[in-house]
C-alpha cells in the first residue's frame, strides 16, 4: 500500500515518517515551510505531494499527526483536503489529540465520501517516535484494525485495539489528564516543599523509593538539578489536552474536579509566558506565584 503522511516535520511525526520508510513502506509527505526538517526524509525515499488532497487522490492510508483538532479538520474537509477527490477506499488515520466530538464530524463527512476515519493518537515520547517505540490506541473496528496493525507496528512497539470508533481519542484524553495530573502534582509540591523548608530533592528520594513513583515525576524533579527538558512536550500543548479532556465531560455532564485544578494550572503557567516552554517549566511557573526557589539559575531554558 502507498501511506501517505501529514505532519512529518513535527517531533512525533518525524520519527514515524523514518520509521515507515526504514521498514519499506511506500511513503508519500507534504511539506509547507519546514523542508528542511524532512530532508532526511526525501533524501531516504519519500516522495512530495503538493498538498492533502493529492495523498488523499494517490494514497491508500494517510496518517495524520499535527497540533489538534482545528488542524486535522483542516486538512480532511478543508480546501485541498483529504476529502477533496480521495482514493476508493481510502483509510485515513488521525494520530493526533483531538477532541471525540470533531472526530466523530469527521467520520460521518468521511463515510459520506466511501473514506474510512480511524482515531489512533499516540503516546510516549518523540525519542520513542524516533527509535520506533511508540504506543498507539486505535479505535476502529476490527477489520479495519487488522489493516492498519501492520503499518502501525512499523513505528510503535505497543498497538493497542482500546476499542470502536471514537474510542482512541476518548482513552487518549483519560491518559493525558492523568500523566498532566502528575506533572502538576510534583511541580506544585515542590514550591510548597520549598516554601515549608523541606529540600525538595529528598523529597524525591523519598518517592523514587516507593509505590508513588513514575517516570513523569522524574521527569519533573529533574528540574531540579537544572534540567527542564525531561519531558518534551509542550506546555501549551498539554493545557489543549487537558482542554479537550475537560471539555468531554462537561459535554456529557460529569463533574470534572482534578481535571478543571489540573486544566487551571497549566492556563496559569501559559498566562505567565511559559506556554511555549516543555512541561517541566510548571516549576518555574510555581517559583514565579509562590517565590520559591527550585531550579538552578543555570538551568537548560
Amino acid at each position: 500500500m502507498k501511506i501517505g503522511y501529514i505532519g512529518a516535520s513535527g517531533l512525533m511525526g518525524h520519527g514515524m515518517a523514518k520509521n515507515l520508510l526504514a521498514k519499506g513502506q511506500q511513503l508519500a509527505i507534504t511539506v509547507h515551510t519546514q523542508r528542511d526538517r524532512v530532508q532526511d526524509l526525501l533524501d531516504a525515499g519519500a516522495s512530495l505531494a503538493a498538498n492533502a488532497a493529492e495523498l488523499g487522490a494517490s494514497c491508500d492510508v494517510v496518517l495524520i499527526c499535527v497540533t489538534g483538532s482545528p488542524q486535522v479538520e483542516a486538512v480532511v474537509s478543508g480546501a485541498h483536503g483529504l476529502l477533496s477527490q480521495p482514493k476508493a477506499g481510502l483509510v485515513i488515520v488521525d494520530c493526533s489529540t483531538s477532541e471525540p466530538h470533531s472526530t466523530t464530524h469527521l467520520r460521518e463527512l468521511a463515510h459520506a465520501k466511501g473514506v474510512t476515519f480511524v482515531d489512533a493518537p499516540l503516546a510516549r515520547s518523540p525519542v520513542e517516535a524516533e527509535a520506533g517505540r511508540l504506543n498507539i490506541m486505535v479505535g476502529a473496528e476490527p477489520a479495519v484494525f487488522a489493516k492498519l496493525e501492520p503499518i502501525l507496528k512499523c513505528c510503535a512497539e505497543n498497538v493497542f485495539h482500546v476499542g470502536g470508533p471514537g474510542a482512541g481519542h476518548g482513552i487518549k484524553l483519560l491518559n493525558n489528564f492523568i500523566g498532566q495530573a502528575i506533572c502538576t502534582a510534583t511541580a506544585e509540591a515542590f514550591a510548597v516543599g520549598k516554601r515549608a523548608g523541606i529540600d525538595p530533592k529528598q523529597l524525591v528520594a523519598l518517592v523514587g523509593a516507593g509505590p508513588v513513583n513514575s517516570g513523569l515525576f522524574q521527569a519533573m524533579a529533574k528540574t531540579l538539578d537544572g534540567d527542564l527538558t525531561g519531558l518534551k512536550f509542550e506546555l501549551d500543548n498539554a493545557r489543549k489536552d487537558i482542554r479537550y479532556y475537560t471539555h468531554l465531560a462537561e459535554g456529557m455532564g460529569v463533574p470534572t474536579l482534578m481535571g478543571e485544578a489540573v486544566h487551571q494550572s497549566l492556563s496559569m503557567a501559559s498566562a505567565l509566558g511559559f506556554g511555549k516552554k516543555f512541561v517541566p517549566s510548571l516549576v518555574e511557573a510555581q517559583e514565579r506565584i509562590t517565590g520559591a526557589t527550585l531550579v538552578p539559575k543555570t538551568s537548560n531554558t
